[in-house]
């Protein structure tokens, strides 16, 4: 079905020069050259989220090379899915852009693939998105932009843009206005700091917090300092609020990531009943707007 529908997409949009194939990814990928992956350019990508039954066996030596980073967790296979893109990718132009769900920032049994990740100075940016841009699913999402070969003013660092409130609501859907997509793209291309929006992290910082990459540690909408001698308090309520959204938002990306853990442990047992987990997800923590 899913290919079907790319190949509709692709003829309603007028792109005749296209190869579309079916199949299991990480068993046997369609796009090889003799006995090698093909490499590209670029690559855009929004794998499986977290799928939990996979070859992982299969994974630990794999014929294709692609376990550079390690063998992720049997619960989830993102990681998997990630070492293919990134061996996909031409060693000198290779780019991708992959969505990814939060998650795979800071799982702790993911920690030591992040570590070889980062020490392998492929990852350029992380891009955190706002809720309920996608149908169905009222979850925050992450881009992750890597490439093969980063221009010299990059090397060793990493930029992190937090664009969850570059969002517009209009009736039921949401999604990015113009001026929100330009925001991003500049400061993608302009790589420096912007207080409450995007921060350049060197490699050391992001070691120091442990390889984790959960953007509301680098990014900070506010500081607050006490003037001397006097500790009160000078926030405004609104100043005060999005403070509290943005620790909550950090709490509630650990707790799905536990919940993604449980799942996990749960669908292995025969008389499991997943949907419990699902369903207290999505009730968790409702969402607000300003």
């Amino acid at each position: 079905m899913t290919t079907s529908i790319a190949r509709m997409n692709l003829v309603l949009h007028g792109v005749e020069d296209f190869r579309i194939a079916r199949g299991d990814t990480l068993d046997a990928p369609h796009f090889t050259q003799q006995d090698r992956l093909a490499t590209f350019d670029v690559v855009l990508a929004n794998p499986p989220y977290s799928i939990k039954r996979w070859n992982r066996d299969a994974w630990q030596s794999d014929v294709w090379g692609r376990n550079t980073l390690g063998t992720p967790p049997q619960g989830r296979a993102d990681y998997a899915f990630f070492q293919h893109i990134l061996a996909s990718l031409d060693a000198r132009t290779g780019r991708c852009v992959i969505l990814f769900p939060h998650g795979v920032l800071f799982r702790q049994e993911e920690r030591d693939m992040r570590r070889k990740l980062i020490e392998s100075d492929q990852l350029d940016c992380m891009l955190g998105l706002g809720p309920n841009l996608f149908f169905n699913s009222p979850m925050e999402a992450c881009v992750v932009i890597c490439r093969t070969s980063k221009p010299p003013e990059r090397q060793g660092r990493v930029l992190f843009i937090d664009a969850v409130n570059e969002i517009a609501r209009e009736r039921a859907y949401s999604f990015l206005k113009l001026e929100h997509q330009q925001r991003i793209a500049d400061a993608y291309h302009r790589f420096a700091d912007q207080p409450g929006f995007c921060h350049v992290a060197e490699q050391d910082s992001i070691a120091t917090n442990g390889h984790s990459l959960s953007i509301p540690l680098y990014v900070k909408r506010h500081e607050h300092n006490a003037e001397a001698g006097n500790s009160e308090d000078r926030r405004t309520l609104r100043e005060v609020w999005d403070d509290w959204e943005d620790e909550g938002r950090v709490f509630w990306q650990q707790m799905d990531a536990l919940l993604d853990t449980l799942d996990g442990i749960i669908a292995d047992q025969p008389d499991s009943n997943a949907k419990s987990h699902s369903s207290m997800r999505r009730a968790r923590c409702p969402t607000t707007e300003t």
